[in-house]
């Protein structure tokens, strides 16, 4: 079991950065929550504990107690950035430590996944002297999720599709940093009864590979799940990207997919 610390920075009579209407301690409690959910539900064998699930006062020194005590195997902790800018920091203890290398290498992949999905401005890899980032004693990384006191960026924050592609973002980097195993394809959304249709957007030998195309597809906003496939002595691993009782949306998402440059086919599924 892998056990992931998420800590939503600030909270009760903190509020943290403050501007255009929105109050950093909302945000990251936000962001946390989603992406707990999405952690839980698309892997398996990872538990994940907040440092505050409410609107709630908790010092520093308690979270990072918590975080140890619980020996927590990774601690992230979700912040939102002010002061006059604009884009994405991250950041880990400056200072020298057992694990360092480890820590920077996961730090990296989390970044750049975030990145990536946000087409954000890369404000850099950075290091501080952060109570998370110091009193923890398992891997840790701060993020600085864009800048509250930015018309633009802000305005964007008050929406649920920022939160949940902020969340999403995380979740890809941690995934890919930690080694996270996905959930079963049986996991995965069926239709009630019957034979349904299946959009399979790549068919592959390798798991690796069936993984990698669902990480791209999932940041061009295709949810999509993994389902084996057994031809003769070989298996292959089909990314599923919708499963529709109706030929017509089934043939719908294909287009769709066709259109961005994907090679991909319906086949018939039945249970």
């Amino acid at each position: 079991m892998v056990k992931i610390f998420l800590d939503p920075g600030h909270g009760g009579n903190d509020p943290g950065t403050i501007g255009n209407g929105l109050q950093e301690k909302d945000l990251t409690l936000a962001i946390a929550r989603e992406l707990q959910q999405i952690l839980e539900s698309n892997y398996k064998d990872v538990n994940v504990r907040l440092s505050r699930t409410k609107d709630r006062t908790v010092s520093l020194n308690q979270r990072t107690s918590a975080a140890n005590q619980w020996n927590a195997d990774y601690l992230l902790s979700i912040h939102i950035n002010a002061g006059g800018g604009e884009g994405f920091e991250s950041y880990i203890w400056r200072g020298n430590f057992n694990g360092k290398s480890r820590t920077e290498k996961i730090r990296s992949v989390i970044h750049r996944a975030i990145i990536d999905e946000m087409n954000w401005r890369d404000r850099g890899e950075k290091e501080a002297n952060f109570h998370m980032l110091r009193e923890s004693t398992m891997p840790a990384a701060l993020t600085e999720n864009g800048f509250i006191d930015n018309e633009e960026e802000a305005e964007q924050m008050k929406t649920k599709q920022w939160i949940k592609k902020v969340a999403i973002a995380h979740a890809n980097g941690i995934a890919e940093a930690i080694n996270l195993n996905e959930a079963e394809s049986s996991d995965a959304p069926k239709p009630e009864e019957g034979a349904f249709y299946r959009v399979v957007c790549g068919s592959f030998r390798k798991l690796k590979n069936a993984k990698e195309r669902k990480y791209v597809l999932n940041k061009k906003g295709f949810q999509s799940f993994l389902s084996p496939y057994h031809e003769e002595e070989t298996t292959y691993y089909r990314v599923i990207v919708g499963s529709f009782q109706n030929k017509s949306n089934a043939e719908d998402r294909l287009k769709e997919l066709q259109n961005i440059g994907f090679d991909c086919f319906i086949t018939v599924f039945e249970e």
